[in-house]
């Protein structure tokens, strides 16, 4: 298990970022979402959508490698991915309890969207607190036009 550290993201980052984002999004969306949207989740894509996350962005680094990160808008922890390599090690927890940290200091209760078929993820989540709290349908936009994708919104009071 690699021994990592999180710290804030920089503009350095967009690369790693987009390329962890990238294959996650592959490995945890494959045949839980339109088939057409696959289409538009290229590498390019992610590069494109990372540069303006990156003041919202935190990752977790071993040596020099971002191995995954955690984007937090507003209640929202936006994003939450990790390489295939570091899966076990604790990075997950870490970015997560960060992105909770952050929502935390404005927030009562964060929230997140999974896509039903990524069991994984919804374990993951379940194990850290969170609650699934129903059906919603999340819009994914492309350069073609909107998707729509059926989601679940998971939900974490963060203080009483």
């Amino acid at each position: 298990m690699p021994e990592f550290t999180l710290r804030a993201a920089t503009d350095q980052d967009v690369e790693a970022v987009a390329d962890v984002w990238h294959r996650g999004w592959a490995d945890g969306h494959a045949g839980h979402v339109p088939v057409g949207l696959h289409a538009h989740r290229t590498l390019s894509h992610f590069r494109d959508l990372v540069p303006s996350r990156i003041p919202l962005t935190t990752v977790a680094v071993a040596g020099d490698t971002v191995i995954g990160f955690v984007t937090v808008h507003d209640d929202e922890v936006e994003q939450v991915y990790v390489d295939a390599s570091a899966r076990g090690s604790g990075t997950a927890a870490s970015l997560l309890d960060r992105g909770e940290h952050v929502v935390g200091e404005r927030y009562d209760r964060a929230w997140l969207a999974v896509v039903a078929g990524n069991v994984r993820a919804r374990r993951f989540y379940e194990r850290r607190g969170w609650v699934d709290a129903g059906p919603f349908d999340y819009s994914a936009e492309t350069s073609a036009g909107t998707f729509t994708v059926p989601a679940l919104r998971y939900e974490k009071v963060l203080r009483a």
